[in-house]
């Protein structure tokens, strides 16, 4: 940049705040990198008190690209998940607050100071405008043609180990890379090219005639994601919320055939079995839950014999933890099944805190 041109930006106040306040600028974001902006002069003199043509000149710069991405947790709340879960995601906005349409390299970081790590291969979705992770999300590699002073919401998808209990946490950072849009500098290529990384050249001798980029990011959380390097990141947290089952089996003496008012477990007695599942106070509520229940052979007529229609599911189990520990049965609907020697049941979910219980009936034989 010549003197003549420092001399008038000095001056020319006029001029330049009308620039600035073009429309076809971004307005909080500044003048586009690319833009060439141009000054002119006119130095006008005498000769023996006679005019003379006045001397013009003219100087022209480029604006430089100030290049500044955020990336920044989308909630204030952890992810919660199981154990064994697949394609779980933690959810980010990515922001181009760089004058200029930028392309956005995406890698993650899993970080120290949690319980575990997720597994497989990390991958990324643009999400579909819901803010959800979900089948209408389009899976990506990078960030294509983002915008300046526009933001996209990215899901990093990955897998969650078996064998983690309540309360673990894992640390992952999404790390975004400010890129020449389309794989080249100003114009840009188009769509569908994925960029190259930006270079920084706040420390190069000033150019007029080029785009030279100046990083202007913060810190972000990941690794040696300084201010002015030209990446951003930050850390979402995936927290285990696991189901704390027990199971309790218990039985009682319903009738003898003596009909006795304290009914002993003699041949012909009739014995009923109640098969509680409580998931612990704090858990995630469990589902799917199938019970199998395997009866003694009766071998010689030692044994017992299932009572047909006796199967009652979704009871509620009243348990004393003694000692010794008792439980009382009650309520249920009719339902499950018999196969051969093993009785099968299936419940409804359990929320935390609370149970459900199989309750069927035998005979003595």
């Amino acid at each position: 940049m010549t003197s003549i041109l420092k001399l008038l930006v000095a001056t020319s106040t006029i001029s330049v705040a009308a620039l600035g306040a073009n429309p076809a600028f971004a307005a909080d974001l500044g003048t586009d990198a690319g833009t060439s902006i141009t000054n002119n002069v006119s130095v006008a003199f005498n000769v023996g008190g006679t005019a003379q043509t006045a001397v013009t000149t003219s100087d022209t710069f480029v604006v430089d690209r100030k290049v500044n991405l955020v990336v920044a947790k989308s909630d204030a709340v952890n992810t919660i998940v199981a154990p064994g879960q697949t394609q779980q995601a933690v959810t980010y906005t990515v922001s181009n607050q760089t004058n200029d349409t930028i392309d956005v390299l995406l890698t993650s970081e899993q970080l120290g100071g949690d319980n575990f790590n997720t597994t497989g291969t990390t991958t990324y979705y643009r999400d579909n405008g819901d803010g959800i992770f979900n089948a209408a999300d389009t899976l990506i590699t990078y960030i294509d043609n983002l915008a300046e002073d526009t933001s996209v919401t990215i899901h990093a998808v990955a897998n969650i180990p078996t064998g983690v209990v309540t309360g673990n946490l894992a640390n992952v950072a999404l790390i975004g890379q400010a890129a020449a849009h389309g794989g080249s500098g100003l114009p840009a290529t188009g769509a569908g090219v994925k960029g190259t990384a930006f270079a920084n050249n706040s420390t190069a001798v000033d150019d007029p005639t080029l785009v030279q980029n100046v990083f202007a990011d913060g810190a972000g959380t990941s690794t040696g994601d300084v201010a002015g390097n030209g990446y951003h990141s930050a850390t979402d947290t995936y927290q285990i919320a696991a189901a704390n089952i027990s199971v309790f089996k218990s039985s009682r003496v319903v009738s003898d055939p003596l009909g006795s008012t304290n009914p002993k477990a003699i041949p012909g007695a009739v014995i009923e079995y109640c098969i509680s599942v409580a998931n612990g106070a704090g858990s995630a509520t469990a589902t799917g839950i199938a019970i199998t229940d395997t009866l003694p052979a009766d071998v010689g007529g030692n044994g017992i014999t299932f009572v047909p229609g006796s199967i009652f599911l979704n009871a509620t189990a009243t348990i004393t933890v003694g000692p010794p520990k008792t439980q009382t049965c009650t309520g249920g609907a009719a339902g499950g099944s018999i196969s051969g020697l093993t009785v099968s049941g299936a419940l409804s979910d359990i929320a935390a805190g609370t149970n459900r219980a199989m309750i069927f009936r035998v005979t003595v034989d």
